[in-house]
């Protein structure tokens, strides 16, 4: 046994949340090495389950541990994730290493620069164990490709992480990390910290630089993407969010950010919406009753909540605007057929058609003025978010109808996910994160316990635009009531 091992009960190192194991480091209880070594450890132990951490960078991060450990003894403390491994999703380019996106025709593609999120962890003291895995293009709530296989959910091996950052949440879960990197424009941080009952925060739009993280020879960032932490606490989402949060080159000589402290630091008066369920939207009862008991909970500590305030907007009409923006992007893999001839495809749908499947379908083909017309909606819904907010201060919601489903690698189209007795199409899960993402909104993914059958639950708590520590510090309220992250069984020392 390692002294990291011998420093805290057999389990706590490998759980501990990002802040603690900068706090051990600092007081000299383990060092930088140790602790290094130690998640490394784990991850050749545990990994050959899992699949998470696909690319390994095991030589340099040791290197930069050593360095981490001189520099604390000569008095230098290098900024508050000093000497803290972390590892970051696939997507993210880190100078020497792979960045795929899951593209076989992409193996070779070697980044030269580091991410600017990976430039601003390590200014603050951590360094990077290697990346996590994804699916093909990010396009799938599973995480296989044809480079890397297929990553396993930790809580069941049989079921998905989640996606895109399945590798991330499953590495995270199982303790093989300290920190994770990721990114959401279709539920990507969120749906994966559902599944493997791990925290992820999905910022306000453009809070968080996304260069370095962008399709290879692609410079602009996608609409509606955005990058942020995945961790096992509140605190670290907090913390990591405050180190990378800010303008990126691009805007730095003009502006800097300034977020609004949390809207409360305790429950009492806390004014919460509850929306555990939306009419036409399957979603099953063991998450619907889990947002229901949460709200209880929120009553019980003080908090000032309902089950009927809602936005003045229509779902359905937000949800259409999300899912034209969304397949505008290019970033959702649609079935193979449709990539061969979305032109045709599109024109073929009846214009009425309003299935998930169908506007991702069109709005692969829009023109401009037809996205500026979307857009349009999407800033009249952001409006009436304002409003909403202007007298709520947070909604929890569920993150998708299920748990975390078995593994599926059928062609799209073939795939049928079980909500309760009703089998519907993945395609029908986009509704509950794209109310979130489609109004640049905040969202922090928690988790809330687990189900009937033993899988994790995570709710999301939606916020104001800029409201980020407003979501994450409930987030953390929340874990003072019900406990916070809890390891999942068979990942001990």
């Amino acid at each position: 046994m390692t002294s990291a091992q011998n420093s805290l009960a057999a389990g706590d190192l490998a759980f501990s949340s990002a802040i603690d194991l900068a706090q051990l480091i600092q007081r000299k209880h383990v060092s930088s090495l140790e602790l290094t070594r130690y998640y490394i450890e784990r991850i050749q132990h545990f990994d050959n389950a899992l699949n998470a951490v696909v690319v390994r960078d095991f030589d340099r991060a040791l290197e930069a541990a050593k360095s981490a450990d001189a520099a604390l003894a000569r008095g230098h403390w290098l900024g508050p994730l000093h000497g803290v491994p972390t590892t970051v999703k696939e997507t993210f380019d880190v100078a020497g290493l792979r960045t795929t996106w899951g593209v076989p025709e992409q193996r070779n593609n070697v980044a030269r620069n580091d991410a600017t999120i990976v430039e601003r962890l390590k200014a603050a003291g951590a360094h990077v164990m290697g990346k996590t895995n994804v699916p093909l293009r990010l396009g799938d709530w599973q995480s296989y490709n044809d480079i890397y296989g297929t990553t396993r959910n930790p809580w069941d091996a049989t079921r998905s992480p989640g996606g895109s950052s399945g590798g991330s949440a499953a590495a995270l879960a199982a303790g093989l990390t300290g920190l994770e990197f990721a990114s959401d424009i279709g539920g990507s941080i969120r749906n994966p910290s559902h599944f493997c009952g791990v925290y992820g925060h999905k910022p306000t739009y453009g809070i968080v630089p996304t260069l370095g993280h962008t399709p290879l020879g692609v410079a602009s960032a996608p609409d509606l993407n955005v990058v942020g932490p995945m961790a096992r606490s509140a605190e670290d989402l907090a913390l990591a969010l405050d180190i990378v949060a800010g303008p990126d080159r691009f805007r730095s000589p003009g502006w800097a950010l300034a977020l609004p402290p949390p809207r409360a630091s305790t429950l009492r008066g806390l004014r919460v919406a509850i929306w555990p369920q939306e009419e036409d939207v399957p979603t099953s009862i063991d998450i619907s009753d889990r947002v229901q008991a949460i709200g209880e909970v929120l009553a019980r500590a003080g908090a000032v909540v309902s089950d009927l305030a809602r936005p003045a907007l229509s779902p359905r009409e937000s949800h259409a605007t999300y899912l034209s923006l969304l397949g505008s992007t290019g970033l959702v893999n649609l079935p193979d057929a449709y990539y061969a001839a979305t032109q045709a495809a599109a024109a073929a749908l009846d214009a009425n058609d309003a299935s998930p499947l169908a506007i991702l379908t069109r709005a692969r083909v829009l023109d401009h003025r037809s996205w500026c017309d979307h857009d349009e909606r999407r800033s009249r819904h952001r409006l009436r978010w304002r409003d909403f907010f202007d007298g709520w201060d947070v909604v929890i919601c569920p993150i998708s109808a299920t748990t975390a489903f078995p593994h599926d690698h059928r062609p799209k189209l073939e795939r049928l996910l079980a909500v309760d007795a009703l089998e519907t199409l993945h395609y029908e899960q986009y509704f509950w994160v794209g109310l979130a993402s489609v109004a640049y909104l905040p969202s922090t993914a928690f988790p809330s316990g687990s189900s009937r059958d033993g899988l994790p639950i995570g709710l999301q708590i939606i916020g104001p635009e800029y409201g980020d520590r407003t979501t994450i510090e409930v987030a953390r309220l929340i874990a003072q009531e019900l406990g916070g992250f809890q390891a999942p069984p068979g990942f001990g020392v």
